[in-house]
């Protein structure tokens, strides 16, 4: 799972599953029908791509199978991040912080959250260095 890259579609079939996992076919199918119109064939396929990439696991149950997240959200989180950085910000988080800083213009309190994050990576570091 090293450089696994989720297709949008593939990321509403994630988010059901790190909700309400174990999700069967027709279940994902019903629920992506009103904002996707997506078919069963459609779904099957889209977890066959995910189960291929690692990202879940299908179990039998009967005649069908659940299917079941192996990436956890975090994770998944993680790496879209840090591909978003590298392609869009050479990696740099300061960069992108004062990119979007500087396009909207942070609330107070946005820009709260963001100290107490700052300060609680300084904290954990810290941590780390001792």
């Amino acid at each position: 799972m090293a450089r696994m890259v989720l297709s949008d579609g593939e990321w509403r079939i994630m988010n059901l599953l790190w909700k309400d996992a174990p999700l069967r076919v027709p279940e994902i199918t019903e629920r992506l029908r009103t904002e996707t119109g997506w078919s069963r064939a459609t779904v099957n396929m889209m977890l066959a791509r995910l189960e291929e990439k690692g990202a879940v696991k299908s179990e039998a149950v009967g005649r069908s199978k659940e299917f079941r997240p192996l990436l956890t959200q975090e994770e998944a989180r993680g790496r879209e991040t840090a591909r978003f950085l590298d392609r869009l910000y050479e990696g740099s988080l300061g960069l992108m912080v004062s990119s979007l800083a500087g396009q909207k213009g942070l609330s107070r309190e946005e820009i709260r959250e963001l100290y107490a994050i700052l300060e609680k990576a300084e904290k954990e570091k810290e941590g780390e260095d001792a």
